[in-house]
């Protein structure tokens, strides 16, 4: 964990998703991917996961293009093959058919050997409801930690 350098975070998926677990997935990336999410250029916002075929998928991750790249540069939208162990797979598929649950993409990072990895969660959508009572909470959370803070300072 000490040596992974987050490089995309995908903030929306908290936001609108309650999380019940996480798995950890390698990427197929061809040479200029891989560059353009070193220099921090991805935007996990509209991606999501599948399983087709007995394989995992990500889809709508968008790799901007590699700057200094020649004729040979990547499509930015492209779908991306996921590396998961085949347990790994039947257990989302059950969970995804049964429960009706999203694999949503959380964070993408480098890990110490510079192999790029994506954090997935298994994801249950929120109602309106139930993000304006995390909000609320959120606040209420921010309220007293302000009041601790200026008990302390005795104001």
């Amino acid at each position: 964990m000490a040596d992974e350098k987050t490089v995309a975070l995908n903030r929306r998926a908290r936001h609108e998703f309650s999380i019940e677990d996480t798995f950890e997935a390698g990427i197929v990336l061809t040479g200029t991917e891989i560059k353009s999410i070193r220099a921090g250029k991805v935007n996990l916002a509209d991606a999501y996961a599948r399983i087709e075929r007995d394989e995992a998928w990500l889809i709508g991750a968008h790799i901007a293009p590699f700057e200094h790249a020649n004729r040979y540069n990547h499509e930015p939208k492209r779908i991306r093959k996921l590396l998961l162990h085949r347990g790994e797979i039947d257990e989302l598929l059950g969970k995804t058919k049964s429960k009706g649950l999203t694999i949503v993409p959380l964070r993408l990072y480098l890990t110490g050997k510079g192999r790029a990895k994506l954090e997935l969660g298994l994801a249950r959508g929120k109602q309106l409801h139930d993000r304006r009572r995390d909000i609320a909470d959120r606040e209420s959370r921010r309220d007293i930690a302000r009041e601790m803070a200026d008990a302390q300072r005795g104001r």
